[in-house]
């Protein structure tokens, strides 16, 4: 079985309905994917705060947001960057400490 949780409980710091806190089962090793419920902005945010508050590495809090959801929606194709994959890629900067997207890359074209 593979756990998702939701990204905006990590950036809000806990559950809006008092559940549990996604960061805790992060830390836990608990869950395999982030998604983005109904904040999708959420997921870049998320990558960023477990780096800071779970221990995860970029590359692993990456993969949660990335290859692991694409795994798991059976899209082998995609998901990391790797030769022969599709190049859907997202470049991002930090601002007073908060990621910030640059630039948008589908399939291999500049869209943003």
């Amino acid at each position: 079985m593979e756990v998702i949780a939701g990204a905006p409980n990590i950036v809000r710091g806990g559950s809006h309905s008092g559940n549990v806190a996604a960061a805790d089962l992060v830390r836990q090793g608990a869950v395999d994917a982030l998604a983005s419920d109904y904040v999708p902005a959420a997921l870049v945010e998320a990558a960023w705060r477990c780096v800071t508050e779970t221990g995860l590495t970029l590359p692993q809090a990456v993969a949660m947001v990335t290859d692991r959801p694409a795994r798991m929606a059976l899209l082998p194709d995609r998901g990391r960057i790797e030769a022969g994959l599709q190049a859907d890629l997202v470049q991002i900067r930090t601002h007073e400490g908060l990621p910030v997207v640059r630039r948008v890359w589908r399939a291999g074209e500049r869209v943003a």
